[in-house]
């Protein structure tokens, strides 16, 4: 297993797709406004893209939108973390 309860092969992108933090805005009847956040790989089929969820995290705030992108960013390009 790998981060968050994904399957390795998932985590580390090995079925040829691009994984990513893909975060959505939902209003609802009344008018308030949720975030829900998912992990969401990208895949080529037949010459077209299809994203396919991998994992549904669920609603977030918006504080916490910056971490989950940071935390699923490559090895390389991931900032440090710095909390209290």
């Amino acid at each position: 297993m790998g981060k968050n309860g994904v399957p390795r092969d998932h985590a580390q992108g090995k079925r040829g797709g691009n994984l990513f933090v893909k975060v959505q805005r939902k209003r609802s009847a009344d008018g308030t406004e949720a975030l829900y956040a998912s992990v969401v790989e990208n895949r080529r089929v037949g010459g077209r893209v299809v994203q396919r969820t991998v994992v549904n995290i669920g609603r977030v705030t918006a504080d916490q939108v910056p971490y989950l992108k940071a935390a699923w960013m490559d090895e390389a390009a991931r900032p440090r973390l710095v909390w209290d």
